[in-house]
């Protein structure tokens, strides 16, 4: 399976940064490359059950062993949410602490994960999808949100602040 266009599009901006001599932002793309990097592996090895007992192919490395797996944007996109959402954590922390040197640089990461992500629905869009959700899957009550979030997730993510739609479908549901 082939890369996807958004892990190509930050390999092709890590080489520019490095031309440019962008130090800096050298140093977030190559984290976010590590990170994706690190899921692909990760997402591999949680799924190489063979179901070979252990040692089956003579000690040699089983030649049906799962290649490394190719994240889709979507997988990526979780990828720099997750990323995004650790540095917003930072940034408070380092306010607290009054590092705003270090805040700084948070502020800065942010900014260039945040240029690998779609751009951001507005408060009439999210009240629409919601209504949409909550049409679709007949939610009736709080206790029903679940349903409604399972519905919206593909459709927000990396759109939308999870935590904040979240209290958005309670209040709906008279949560």
């Amino acid at each position: 399976m082939a890369d996807s266009p958004l892990k190509l599009r930050v390999s092709e901006d890590m080489k520019s940064a490095l031309r440019a001599g962008e130090k800096q932002r050298l140093g977030i793309i190559r984290l976010i490359l590590a990170a994706i990097k690190q899921r692909e592996v990760d997402d591999r090895s949680a799924g190489s059950g063979t179901g070979h007992p252990q040692g089956a192919q003579g000690g040699r490395a089983m030649e049906g062993a799962p290649q490394r797996i190719a994240l889709d944007d979507g997988q990526v996109l979780a990828v720099l949410e997750k990323m995004q959402k650790q540095r917003r954590e930072s940034v408070s922390q380092y306010e607290a602490a009054g590092r705003q040197d270090l805040a700084d640089q948070e502020h800065f990461e942010i900014g260039v994960v945040q240029g690998y992500m779609p751009a951001p629905l507005d408060e009439a869009e999210i009240d629409a999808l919601i209504a949409t959700a909550i049409a679709e899957t007949g939610a009736q009550t709080a206790k029903d949100m679940g349903k409604v979030i399972s519905a919206l997730r593909l459709k927000v993510q990396g759109r939308a602040d999870m935590g904040k739609l979240s209290a958005k479908v309670k209040a709906k549901l008279g949560g």
